[in-house]
C-alpha cells in the first residue's frame, strides 16, 4: 500500500534562521524505513490562520500529516488551540498526562506551576501520546477522508524522536498495510559522483522493476544508495538486494570504505581496537576537531592517546619537535611541516599512528603561491612509513575545517588497511 506523508514544522525561528529544522529529516528517514515516502515539507510562522491553511492543504494531498512544534505552555504555542479549531473541538483535562507532568516536576524536587498544568489539555477527540521525556503530550487524531492520520508532536528533537519511536511509528505500522522500503548503500570516498558514474556505466540499466540506484554526493564522500519500493516479499527481495550490492560493490571496490550507517570514526575505532592499535593527533587548522570526531564515540580512550593542538609555530617547534629550520625554509603549511609534525606526534604519544594537520583554513593568510584553502595532511606510523598530500579546498574557513578533519581520517583508514 503506498502511503503519502507530509510534514508541517511550526515556529517563527525556523524561518528567520534562529532554529535549523533537523526534525524533517530525521521523520523523512525514519518514515521511508517503514515504507511512507514524505512528498512535502512545510514550515510555517506561529499564526493560525497560517497553520490552519497548511493543514488543509496537507491534508488534501497525504494520507499521513506529522506535524512539530508550537506545544509549549507559552502565549506563542498556539498549535493545541488551532488543532482545536481545525477539528471543531475543545480542550480537556487528560489526567495521565497531569500526573506525567507532576513526576516530571516532583524529580526535580518542584510543584507543578499552574503554567506547566496547561500542558495537560489537550483537544477531547485526540489520543494522546505520553511523552516520557518532556512534559508536551503528543497528539494523534484520526481524519475522515483517505484513511488519514495527523499527529502533532513537541519541536524539541530528543523528545519528538522517543515519541516516534516509542510511539507513532509502531502505531502507523499497526494502523497501515505497509511495505518496506529497503536500502543498501556504499560509502566511497576518494573519487567523485561522474567518475563512479562512468565505472558503473549501464551496470543499473539491468536492475529489477523497483529497484533504483541514487547517487549522493557530499564534499568528502559520494554514497551509492539502492533502493528497493514494493518489494512484497522481504526475504527474496532483501536476498535479491544484497546480490545487487555485491556486484556494484565488485565494480566500484577501490573506492569503498563502509557500507549504510558506518561512519569513518567508528569504523577507525573498531579497527585500531580489534588490532591492539594506538592513534596520537597533531591538528593546526583543523583546530582539535579530528580529536573531538574520535571522542565523540564511547570507548574510544581504549585506542586514541590523545590530540595537541600545536596553532602557532612555537608550539609547533616546541612541543612537537618540528625543526625551526624546516618551517623556515618550507613554512607551517607544507609538506615537510605537516610530516614533522606527524613524526613529533608519533613519538610524544607514544603511539603505532600519527595524524598531523596544517594549512590556511581563511578567509585570510593566503598567497598566490598557497591561496586558502591549502591543507597539508600527513600519516606516520611506527613502521617507519609516513605518507602526505597537500590538497586544494574552499574558500570557506567552516567548509576547509571539516574537509581537513575529514580527509585526514579517510586517509588514515586506507594507511592501516594497506590502500595507500
Amino acid at each position: 500500500m503506498s502511503i503519502k506523508a507530509e510534514i508541517i514544522t511550526i515556529g517563527d525561528e525556523l524561518l528567520i534562521g534562529q532554529v535549523v529544522d533537523t526534525n524533517s529529516a530525521w521523520l523523512g528517514k525514519e518514515l521511508n524505513k517503514i515504507g511512507i515516502k514524505v512528498h512535502q515539507i512545510t514550515s510555517v510562522t506561529d499564526d493560525k490562520q497560517h497553520i490552519l491553511t497548511a493543514l488543509h492543504e496537507a491534508q488534501q494531498r497525504a494520507q499521513v500529516v506529522l506535524i512539530t512544534g508550537g506545544l509549549g505552555p507559552t502565549k506563542d504555542d498556539i498549535t493545541k488551540i488551532t488543532l482545536c479549531q481545525y477539528f471543531n473541538t475543545t480542550l480537556v483535562q487528560n489526567d495521565e498526562v497531569l500526573s506525567d507532568v507532576e513526576a516530571i516536576f516532583a524529580s526535580y524536587g518542584r510543584t507543578v506551576s499552574p503554567i506547566n498544568k496547561l500542558q495537560a489539555l489537550v483537544p477531547a477527540n485526540c489520543i494522546a501520546i505520553r511523552n516520557t521525556r518532556g512534559t508536551a503530550p503528543a497528539m494523534w487524531f484520526n481524519t475522515q477522508s483517505n484513511n488519514g492520520v495527523m499527529v502533532s508532536m513537541p519541536g524539541v528533537p530528543y523528545e519528538m524522536k522517543t515519541i516516534m519511536q516509542l510511539s507513532v511509528l509502531p502505531k502507523l505500522q499497526q494502523h497501515y498495510a505497509l511495505t518496506p522500503v529497503l536500502h543498501a548503500t556504499l560509502l566511497t570516498q576518494g573519487t567523485g559522483e561522474t567518475i563512479l558514474a562512468e565505472m558503473v556505466g549501464t551496470w543499473d540499466d539491468t536492475l529489477p522493476q523497483g529497484m533504483q540506484l541514487a547517487y549522493l554526493p557530499s564534499p568528502s564522500m559520494v554514497k551509492l544508495r539502492l533502493s528497493y519500493y514494493n518489494a512484497s516479499n522481504n526475504l527474496e527481495a532483501t536476498q535479491l538486494l544484497n546480490t545487487k550490492k555485491k556486484e556494484l560493490l565488485a565494480i566500484v571496490n577501490q573506492y569503498v570504505y563502509g557500507v549504510d550507517d558506518d561512519t569513518i570514526e567508528q569504523l577507525i575505532q573498531t579497527y585500531f581496537i580489534a588490532n591492539q592499535l594506538t592513534l596520537t593527533v597533531a591538528e593546526s587548522c583543523s583546530g582539535g576537531l579530528i580529536a573531538h570526531k574520535l571522542t565523540a564515540l564511547a570507548g574510544c580512550s581504549a585506542y586514541f592517546n590523545g590530540s595537541i593542538v600545536a596553532y602557532s609555530n612555537i608550539l609547533k617547534t616546541q612541543v612537537l619537535n618540528v625543526p625551526a629550520a624546516t618551517i623556515a625554509q618550507h613554512g607551517a603549511v607544507s609538506i615537510a611541516t605537516a610530516e614533522a609534525m606527524a613524526i613529533g606526534a608519533l613519538a610524544i604519544g607514544n603511539a603505532n599512528y600519527a595524524i598531523a594537520t596544517s594549512g590556511i583554513a581563511g578567509p585570510d593568510g593566503g598567497t598566490d603561491a598557497k591561496p586558502v584553502g591549502t591543507v597539508c595532511v600527513a600519516i606516520a606510523c611506527t613502521t617507519g612509513k609516513v605518507w602526505s598530500h597537500t590538497f586544494k579546498f574552499s574558500k570557506d574557513r567552516k567548509i576547509n575545517i571539516e574537509l581537513t578533519a575529514q580527509h585526514a581520517l579517510h586517509n588514515l583508514y586506507k594507511m592501516v588497511l594497506g590502500k595507500l
